[in-house]
């Protein structure tokens, strides 16, 4: 039940009234006693006044007003962000109190008070992922049945300036940081920084974690070129920045990583970084259809020259990478249907002591929701082998996904790889997973 001041303030009165009627129904026989009671009522006045103050603040703050006689507070100052071109997507949001001026200094500050909480509380999250395999594959079996990932997060705000986020990998073969990084959201400039080790911004299907990928395994271009079934990923720093302009959404990130964190890159000396750059755009379509273009490029030193640990050849390996992700969801039908198709072209260069290896593959893949927990899709792959670009491998898939939560998945996915040294593999891939815990959204 609301009750409004006026209504308080009456309810006062009487409950007054009531106290003094049996004190002067007879004249007081005592001027002590008389003084006394009246310091009483005055008290319990005041503090009614300053309990009834306090719930007035309270209420404004909820409904988003200002108390009655508070003072106006001083107009934020716009923050950088919000000077991009029209029709841009800010690069930064910066809440009231971290304009100049703020507290410590001016920096910028995000999340609220529940955010703040989880210091001590972080969100955890596992994450299962239980594939088994069935058919002929000579060149690369996998097991009959395994659990080869099972993904456990801790994602929480660090400080006004700053979140982290762990993933870390429980796989048959031991435990690793799969990822493990601090962000910085809201740098001068409307940068965004993260620090740690962290999937490298190749492409697209690299960022992804395997519970997110629509397949139950990866493409061959990122096999043969990329490192194998294990993304491009290594300790380093990432700096990202959207660039405003009136036409579409346009982010641009550079990073640069120890070198020697995966297959792809090997580097024998400290020197030896390697660096990634990806530009990505965006653009809606219509409601309901929208694309997503990007181009990568990374370069760093390979181990074809190592000989007795030490790098005689200082060769080198440099990517090239286009992508494009297409998204059809319809407004009043999105819970039933919706079409998502992928693709991505990748070109190897590899210094090796025979002499460069220019490889290249694609992948090209669409998925068709037909249900409310139903989905379809079809993948077709060519690559090169990285080390050996005369050697190519060819595969076709066809996906079924059904949904029975949010929180769990069944997957059976059919596949068929022409390897360029053996015979034709057949295989019937099943996939079970199932999550527990809050885990974070993954970049769009």
């Amino acid at each position: 039940m609301v009750v409004s001041r006026r209504g308080a303030r009456a309810a006062l009165v009487a409950a007054l009234v009531a106290i003094a009627i049996p004190c002067t129904a007879q004249p007081a026989q005592d001027p002590a006693a008389a003084q006394a009671l009246r310091s009483e009522i005055d008290q319990l006045k005041q503090d009614f006044n300053a309990r009834l103050s306090a719930l007035e603040s309270r209420l404004s703050a909820l409904e988003g007003t200002q108390p009655a006689g508070a003072a106006a507070a001083p107009a934020a100052a716009p923050p950088e962000a919000a000077a991009a071109a029209p029709g841009s997507t800010p690069t930064a949001q910066v809440p009231p109190g971290a304009e100049a001026g703020g507290p410590s200094g001016a920096l910028p500050v995000y999340g609220n008070a529940a955010a703040g909480s989880k210091v001590f509380n972080p969100d955890m999250a596992a994450i299962g992922n239980f594939v088994g395999a069935a058919g002929d594959n000579t060149v690369n079996p996998l097991p009959a049945l395994a659990l080869p990932e099972t993904e456990v997060s801790l994602q929480a705000i660090v400080d006004p300036y700053a979140r982290a986020d762990f993933f870390l990998s429980f796989g048959e073969e031991g435990v690793a940081v799969e990822e493990g990084y601090l962000t910085f959201p809201a740098l001068p400039g409307g940068l965004l920084m993260k620090v740690g080790r962290q999937y490298q911004a190749f492409g697209k299907a690299n960022t992804l974690h395997a519970h997110v990928l629509p397949w139950a395994d990866r493409p061959l271009v990122t096999t043969n070129l990329l490192g194998g079934d294990e993304p491009l990923a290594d300790a380093g720093i990432s700096v990202a920045r959207l660039i405003p302009n009136p036409w579409i959404f346009l982010e641009a990130i550079g990073q640069v990583s120890r070198g020697s964190g995966n297959a792809v890159f090997q580097g024998t000396e400290r020197s030896d970084l390697s660096y990634v750059g990806h530009v990505r755009g965006y653009h809606d379509l219509s409601e309901s259809t929208n694309i997503d273009l990007g181009t990568s490029y990374a370069f760093g030193h390979n181990s074809s020259g190592v000989v007795d640990g030490v790098d005689q050849g200082r060769n080198t390996t440099s990517l090239f990478g286009i992508d494009a992700t297409l998204r059809w969801r319809p407004l009043q039908r999105a819970i039933y249907h919706s079409f998502l198709s992928r693709s991505e072209v990748i070109w190897s260069r590899r210094d090796q002591p025979n002499g460069r290896q220019d490889a290249n593959g694609f992948y090209i893949s669409g998925d068709y929701q037909f249900a409310r927990r139903w989905f379809g899709g079809v993948r077709f792959d060519h690559s090169e082998r990285a080390v050996d670009a005369s050697l190519h491998d060819t595969g076709q898939s066809l996906v079924v996904t059904y949904w029975p939560s949010e929180f769990s998945q069944v997957r059976g996915q059919y596949r068929r790889i022409t390897y360029a040294e053996g015979p034709t593999a057949n295989e019937f891939l099943f996939q079970f997973q199932f999550a527990i815990g809050a885990h974070g959204a993954h970049p769009f």
